[in-house]
């Protein structure tokens, strides 16, 4: 097959499709802020609560402690646990040995819709080892006489219960102190209590299927100026050293270039930028090395310096000065690894080294970018809005693993905007997940992508590998949903069920659908409209930017670092996670992807195809009619010709009004036809899924198809940019972005009304001059309609 030839895709589209649900979501509930898994925002920024979820009932009963309880007469001693049950879900609490006044303070929650008793049986028992546990006593209780308790009413007050025996008709000795009502998934003690859909995980497991809430380190970019060198000798002193500069920062190691003269006092003048996370746990390691012959080098001084020393530079501070470090120079022993060092002020390097927070380093050389905002918060500017999504359920998901010899899936969502990543809680042993829960983010540019992946959870012990897997203990990928929040419409409530689509080597597959129930509430129009014309990112990055190559890397190693700490939390954000919600492979080479960017850019051309068509059309007098109007203004605007161009900006306008019927109706999603996943060749797939180098037996094919395989990554990098830039003029007026396209037709009606009262000459005369203007009166910032050029939509969101 010809690479460029298309070939008819399956007619799978149907299921491809986005489709409207309509759940029955929550009411709004009064109160003073705003509740988002976890995370609050102030009364003056909203006023409802879990209003885009499901509302989902629990019973939640609170165990606190108990007091009195008698012990064992054989061993003298009393280990006690608390047994809570209802119908056949049962929960237990940790014992603790030795004591007859424990403390426990752990929720239980049931959900209504698994209710099986009547009863609630809360029962006290002493663990035994060898034996069956003893029963020291219990407590029932009735359902039906259980308060119902709605935020933002106070907890409810746990009180004292008698512990009776097993029939219940008397009291035995000890007392345990409950708490019991029904709520729902808007409850605080939601997130940390134990819950009956996860009855079967035990142990250490339990704290991995609990909903969470992280927020990604501060990351800084840390600039070492390797200025100069003084008095630097190597070990023959008979020869001058060529040395150069090794720099190290945790696993990131960066060198200059080797000083072209052999001298005591080299001098480089190079910068060496490095991702370093906030609170700082590594340290800058700069090593002088001599380089004897191209296979060996010698150590000639060292520094170790701590990151917390540095200047932090943001945009209005100027450059920071350089300063002299003295190198810690190695002892020359007679015995081979002689570790015996001194200090030798007399050799010392110039630095000139910072920290810069005013770049976003995670998201910045990608095109789904969460969040604009600087690491420094002296840059932060106020929200512009609040998005809130509400992560319902999913449905139909395929089994990802074998349990018991039977195919099962512990899912969980993770949704990951700006510097906040939630996790919700894992539905243990369920294709059809519910989860109802709602979180909420600030917005600081309508112009980001919040991404949404499922995966099922393979960390919850006894699990059996998954068919055809490669290794045990990941999570495995179920789908991904991106949303792009400058293609809502605000204050409205968007209530869509999105396929979870997965390309895998045998080709695109549906591995079940999400629903979410989402909603983009804007705070300040005026702030928003304001944006556009601003730039996207700090002064400071179009002042000294970086090259394309940097950014590769630095991004790279910003994923490593936020995938380091997040995997320290309880539970933990593992790396494959991490990795899949960053698109960690965006930038690979894959024949599918540089075929769909060809076909992006070819379809770009279908609107100057049709105007030549209508054209030939007019010219050969298929529409005696249309030809004859064409005719009369043809000479009209021969005739006048300062009507050319408000001709062209009311047509314009007349066309964006026009189109406002034919306004996309859903936010975009993966579109498995843009992405040509349906009809690629499984040679192409073999070649994407193949690794990197690759594992090709030969030895030249090896070199000579990854150095194939780099180029063309960079080929497809450019095609998609190219792609992205005419799609962004195509969403001036296709209402992709509601606000842009409003901003422009407005534009375009004040320009044809300036420009019919204006001569012709003169507006030609103003535009020359401001195209030839001297370099004094321009600025190294990017102009007001580059910017809102830039922060226009394209089809990129909807790649697979």
């Amino acid at each position: 097959m010809h690479p460029m030839n298309p070939q008819p895709p399956p007619n799978h589209q149907d299921d491809y499709k986005l489709k409207d649900t309509k759940p029955k979501l929550g009411e709004r509930w009064p109160h003073g802020g705003m509740r988002g898994g976890g995370g609050w925002i102030s009364s003056d920024r909203a006023t409802s609560t879990y209003d885009l979820v499901e509302q989902m009932y629990y019973l939640y009963v609170r165990v606190v402690k108990a007091k009195d309880l008698p012990t064992n007469p054989i061993s003298g001693s009393c280990d006690p646990y608390v047994e809570v049950k209802l119908g056949n879900y049962k929960g237990k609490t940790q014992h603790f040995e030795k004591k007859t006044n424990p403390e426990w303070n752990q929720v239980f929650a049931f959900s209504k819709e698994k209710f099986q008793s009547s009863n609630l049986e809360v029962f006290v028992r002493d663990r035994e080892i060898v034996t069956r546990d003893d029963y020291v006593g219990k407590v029932v209780l009735d359902m039906n006489e259980v308060p119902t308790r709605v935020p933002p009413d106070s907890p409810l007050a746990p009180q004292w219960y008698r512990l009776e025996d097993r029939r219940g008709d008397s009291k035995v000795k000890g007392e345990i102190m409950l708490a019991v009502w029904m709520g729902t998934q808007a409850d605080e003690a939601f997130p940390e209590a134990w819950h009956s859909d996860a009855a079967s995980v035990h142990g250490e497991g339990v704290f991995s299927v609990r909903s969470k809430v992280y927020v990604s380190p501060k990351l800084w970019y840390l600039r070492v100026n390797v200025i100069e060198a003084q008095d630097v000798e190597s070990q023959d002193r008979s020869q001058l050293p060529q040395v150069f500069v090794k720099a190290q920062v945790g696993n990131q190691i960066l060198k200059t270039k080797t000083c072209p003269t052999r001298t005591t006092n080299p001098l480089w003048n190079e910068d060496l930028i490095f991702v370093a996370a906030e609170p700082f746990e590594e340290q800058l390691v700069l090593t002088v090395e001599n380089k004897l012959n191209p296979s060996k080098d010698e150590i000639v001084g060292r520094t170790t310096l701590p990151l917390h020393i540095f200047e932090r530079r943001l945009d209005h501070r100027p450059l920071v000065h350089p300063q002299w470090f003295n190198l810690e120079k190695f002892g020359f022993g007679i015995l081979e690894g002689d570790k015996r060092h001194e200090h030798k002020f007399s050799t010392r390097i110039h630095l000139r080294v910072c920290l810069e927070g005013a770049y976003h380093v995670l998201d910045e050389s990608t095109m789904y970018i969460s969040d604009q905002r600087p690491t420094a918060r002296q840059l932060w500017k106020h929200p512009i809005g609040i998005f809130e999504v509400g992560i319902l359920s999913a449905q139909g998901l395929l089994p990802m693993k074998t349990k018991d010899g039977r195919g099962t899936t512990d899912a969980y969502c993770v949704a990951k905007y700006g510097q906040k990543w939630v996790r919700t809680r894992t539905i243990v042993e369920s294709s059809n997940p519910k989860w109802n829960e709602q979180y909420t983010w600030e917005v600081y540019d309508p112009c980001t992508v919040i991404t949404l992946g499922v995966f099922d959870n393979c960390h919850l012990g006894g699990n059996e590998k998954p068919p055809g897997s490669s290794g045990a203990g990941r999570d495995s990928r179920i789908g991904k949903v991106r949303i792009r929040l400058s293609t809502l419409e605000t204050d409205r409530i968007y209530t869509h069920s999105y396929p979870l689509l997965v390309l895998q080597p045998s080709g695109v597959k549906k591995m079940g659908e999400l629903q979410l129930a989402f909603r983009f509430t804007c705070l300040s129009l005026a702030n928003m409209i304001y944006l556009y014309s601003q730039p996207l990112l700090p002064k400071m990055h179009y002042l000294h930017p970086f090259t394309v190559n940097q950014l590769d890397s630095l991004r790279y190693q910003a994923m490593n670092i936020v995938a380091v700490r997040l995997g320290r939390a309880e539970p933990p954000l593992r790396k494959e996670v991490v990795e899949y919600m960053l698109d960690a492979d965006s930038h690979m080479w894959s024949m599918r992807r540089s075929k769909a960017n060809f076909f992006r850019i070819v379809s770009l051309f279908s609107g100057m195809i049709s105007m030549s068509r209508w054209l030939g059309e007019v010219c050969h007098w298929k529409n005696p009619v249309t030809s004859i109007l064409f005719h009369v203004l043809f000479f009209i605007l021969i005739c006048f010709p300062e009507l050319i161009l408000p001709t062209i900006f009311l047509y314009m306008f007349l066309i964006g009004i026009w189109n406002y019927r034919f306004r996309p109706r859903h936010p975009p999603h993966m579109d498995t036809k843009l992405s040509w996943a349906e009809a690629v060749h499984p040679d192409e797939l073999d070649e994407e899924f193949d690794t990197f180098p690759t594992s090709k037996p030969q030895d030249v094919t090896r070199m000579r198809y990854d150095r194939l395989r780099s180029v063309a990554g960079r080929i497809q990098t450019v095609v998609g940019d190219m792609a992205t830039q005419g799609e962004r003029f195509q969403a001036l007026l296709s209402w992709r972005d509601p606000r842009a396209t409003s901003l422009f037709i407005v534009f375009c009606l004040c320009a044809a009304v300036v420009l019919y009262v204006t001569p012709f000459k003169m507006v030609a005369l103003v535009a020359g001059l401001y195209l030839l203007r001297h370099p004094r009166f321009r600025s190294k910032m990017p102009s007001v309609p580059s910017n809102f050029f830039k922060r226009l939509p394209a089809r990129a969101d909807s790649m697979l």
